[in-house]
């Protein structure tokens, strides 16, 4: 399929042309160009003929994916509900797409300016509250603490880093802050991209490089789970290094109770994502996840609001990953999981907290066994 960069679309006039996304909806959660339509070429071929079909002919059809390497293969010619149509592939895909709104520095100061205002206003309910809670309920910044926030790149680790400049501008308790930012391995664009949304919040980063990508690109088995755990090493060491007694985590309130549930659908076992953590292998230091109440929705809602576009794909050898889970689990396994509370939010809409404290009200005398410090134990013992 031919190419088209994103300079000559925009050339074109808006009405004249249909955007086609045609990534996994895990992927899409994370952002998409404006205006686009999802419509999956993997799944049924007669359901994109279908969709498609519903599109003018007499409109130009632009398709993107990631970065767009699976577009430009798209043979326009083997497709039928392609055949007399004008079609054109995204030169470099969503991602071209977000690296050329983030290197757009002629609105800089504007931009940073209304992300940090919606915070204070606009989203304060439902980000900064939450946010300031789960620091309070779980004494997660104390006196003297210097924090290491840790950004991804994501949509989630860079709020969270704006929510740390604010909470630390209220002065209630004294603490430094440290913005790190580990480079596993990125694609030059990943990494330009980091920076430069970085540079349009105000966040002051500090970069360093790591080796994992290569150490996990020939690993068949849970590469996602050995990546995470390194990924968590090299970040305690180098927070460790440049004096901080504590990482923090973007994790959020829909990551704690997918977990619960993936614990207990594929794990068989009964656990939660702690807000916070002793590290086992680096004395003195704790991980905490100051997002733990704050619901993901609203952090997309902020992010759409100021026109922000985030990291998704990071890993270098799939290029579909945009969290490494600690569990081993896959996207689709969570986007799986995510569905499944959806559908039954459907029917009890107090599904999600009860999932939530389920693992706050755990009755020991009615559980057949469990572990402590490693230690199992079963009802037996004591019966």
């Amino acid at each position: 399929m031919k190419e088209i960069s994103l300079k000559e679309l925009e050339k074109l006039n808006r009405d004249s042309y249909e955007l086609i996304d045609i990534r996994e909806e895990s992927v899409r959660d994370y952002g998409i160009i404006p205006g686009a339509v999802a419509i999956s070429l993997d799944d049924s071929l007669e359901e994109a003929a279908k969709q498609i079909s519903e599109i003018p002919m007499e409109k130009t059809l632009v398709f993107y994916c990631d970065f767009g390497r699976k577009t430009r293969y798209i043979d326009d010619e083997e497709l039928d509900f392609l055949k007399g149509r004008t079609s054109f592939s995204l030169e470099g895909g969503y991602t071209g797409y977000v690296c050329a709104k983030a290197a757009d520095s002629s609105d800089m100061e504007e931009r940073r300016h209304k992300a940090e205002l919606s915070i204070r206003k606009k989203y304060h309910k439902q980000l900064f509250s939450p946010f300031a809670k789960a620091c309070k309920t779980y004494h997660l910044i104390e006196e003297g603490d210097h924090i290491a926030v840790c950004i991804s790149g994501g949509k989630d680790s860079m709020l969270m880093a704006k929510l740390f400049q604010e909470i630390q501008k209220h002065r209630q308790v004294k603490f430094d802050l440290t913005f790190l930012v580990m480079d596993p391995g990125y694609n030059k664009e990943n990494r330009a991209l980091i920076e430069s949304n970085a540079k349009t919040l105000g966040i002051p980063i500090t970069i360093f490089e790591s080796d994992i990508f290569d150490a996990v690109d020939t690993v068949e088995k849970n590469p996602c789970y050995l990546c995470a755990r390194m990924r968590r090493g090299f970040l305690y060491s180098k927070a460790k290094e440049l004096g901080c007694n504590k990482i923090a985590l973007g994790h959020h309130y829909d990551d704690v109770i997918e977990t619960i549930l993936m614990g207990m659908l594929y794990g068989a076992q009964i656990q939660t994502m702690m807000p916070k953590l002793h590290s086992t292998n680096f004395e003195g230091m704790e991980l905490i996840r100051p997002l733990y109440l704050v619901r993901e929705c609203d952090i997309c809602a902020w992010r759409d609001y100021n026109d922000l576009h985030f990291l998704q794909c990071a890993c270098h050898f799939t290029e579909t990953c945009s969290t490494c889970h600690e569990d081993g689990t896959t996207a689709s396994k969570r986007l799986e999981t995510k569905k499944l509370i959806a559908r039954l939010k459907e029917e009890n809409p107090f599904v999600e907290a009860n999932i939530f404290r389920s693992v706050e009200n755990v009755n020991i005398d009615t559980v057949i066994g469990y572990k402590k410090k490693g230690v199992r134990h079963n009802f037996l013992d004591e019966y």
